[in-house]
């Protein structure tokens, strides 16, 4: 009963949920944390969140787990080198735990507001850094096409954050509609297309057929339907501005940005109805030149540094390399030879490292975390909405080198916390508004 009455009484917007979120936005403006100023900034911000979340210190058993793929982490580097490496792995297992903590403490509501609010600022950047070619905002791929990144720098990044805020304004969508949270929706999704991401799409596609998996599928379809075709809307107005040999329009993109939120507050018929003659306005020619680069399966930077990988993992494959002293040689599309430190599969990144024992590692620090979010309140839209983000940013790490951004461990972290609440029994915070009869 005194639990019950803490929870009656707590302030919204509690000191360690704004710390999180504080920590989460300044790894977004810095980069994603890639750069060591922006890591320690956000790292940081963690560490005041969960010196403020202190007496919510009960996960002793992803203490653990965390620590040991830490001290393995740090071993390997003594042995083979990476010093460096390896403290930013330690790093980013200390912020994954840092949003743990806030995430299972914080108010749900709170929490996923601030997130959906972030993803939609992350949103607005990508898609005015095409529409207006702002360089600080967008990024030009291979000199063909201009793709929509944020302050991330990175579109797969930016993709990334948005795919799964997107997902958490699904879920606050079906707990609490609101014309606001149908356009914060739309805004997500619409900077999701703005950064022309396969991994991105595929990653958010995967990640909704989750949350209709567990969350409440009718509610859901309701929203979603309008607000992924004003997206694509959205979208088709920015082709003018993606290929690289056009002068941008923004204009177009103003228009069809309006267009797209004036179909995401409608009925799911009448939207469909407006996409489709919106679809009939594209520019056929330079849609085919967006599609001819985004539309296939085709990526010589993935296919290249996967088989070197792959030779790499085969030459260590039980104690790995060391954290960071692999390097990953492939052929461009130009035929030039490239060289990289990181291959876009951040599983096999790991195993590269720290061999098929620190794959193993991690595997058991993800089922301690599976565990953990099974405990929480399964059936609530924003549990299904956490799980379906963590899914789609699962999906997504597959595909890029997620992990080497401060942002996302803390990210993945806060969502899982998001999942691990307990059920409540306090009408007060019903998911419905409505107190319980």
């Amino acid at each position: 009963m005194d639990s019950l009455v803490l929870q009656r009484v707590r302030p919204s917007w509690a000191p360690p949920t704004l710390a999180v979120l504080a920590a989460i936005t300044a790894g977004v403006v810095a980069q994603g944390g890639f750069y060591l100023p922006g890591r320690i900034l956000v790292t940081a911000l963690a560490l005041i969140a969960l010196a403020l979340a202190w007496q919510r210190f009960e996960l002793r058993p992803l203490w653990l787990i965390a620590g040991a793929v830490a001290a393995w982490a740090l071993l390997r580097a003594a042995t083979a080198g990476g010093l460096a490496d390896a403290a930013g792995i330690c790093l980013a297992l200390l912020t994954l735990i840092a949003g743990v903590v806030v995430g299972r403490g914080a108010r749900a509501t709170d929490l996923a507001a601030g997130l959906t609010g972030l993803g939609a600022l992350v949103a607005i950047t990508a898609w005015a850094g095409v529409a207006w070619r702002i360089e600080r905002w967008s990024v030009l791929v291979e000199s063909t096409l201009w793709r929509g990144a944020s302050t991330l720098t990175y579109a797969n990044a930016a993709a990334a954050v948005l795919a799964a805020c997107a997902l958490l304004a699904l879920a606050l969508c079906t707990a609490r509609p609101s014309k606001i949270q149908s356009l914060l929706l739309y805004l997500t999704i619409s900077g999701l297309g703005a950064t022309l991401s396969r991994a991105g799409a595929l990653a958010f596609a995967l990640g909704t057929a989750v949350f209709l998996l567990f969350g409440p599928r009718r509610k859901a379809l309701r929203h979603l339907i309008p607000a992924a075709l004003g997206a694509a809307v959205a979208t088709a107005a920015l082709v003018p501005s993606f290929p690289a040999t056009a002068a941008p329009q923004p204009l177009i993109a103003l228009a069809g940005l309006a267009a797209g939120a004036v179909i995401a507050l409608l009925h799911p018929w009448f939207a469909l109805g407006l996409a489709l003659v919106g679809a009939l306005l594209v520019d056929r020619s330079t849609l085919d030149k967006v599609l001819d680069r985004r539309f296939t399966l085709d990526s010589q930077g993935r296919s290249g540094a996967l088989r070197s990988a792959l030779e790499t993992a085969r030459e260590h494959p039980l104690l790995g390399s060391g954290p960071g002293q692999a390097r990953y040689l492939w052929f461009d599309y130009k035929g030039d030879l490239v060289v990289s430190r990181w291959v876009h599969n951040e599983y096999l990144q790991w195993l590269v490292d720290l061999g098929a024992v620190g794959l193993l590692g991690l595997l058991v620090l993800i089922a301690a975390l599976v565990v953990l979010m099974r405990r929480g309140d399964v059936g609530n839209p924003l549990w299904a909405g956490a799980v379906a983000a963590i899914a789609a940013l699962a999906v997504h790490s597959a595909f890029d080198f997620l992990w080497e951004l401060a942002v996302v461990p803390l990210l993945v972290g806060a969502l899982t916390g998001l999942a691990a609440q307990p059920r409540s029994e306090e009408p007060a915070v019903s998911i419905n508004g409505e107190e319980p009869q």
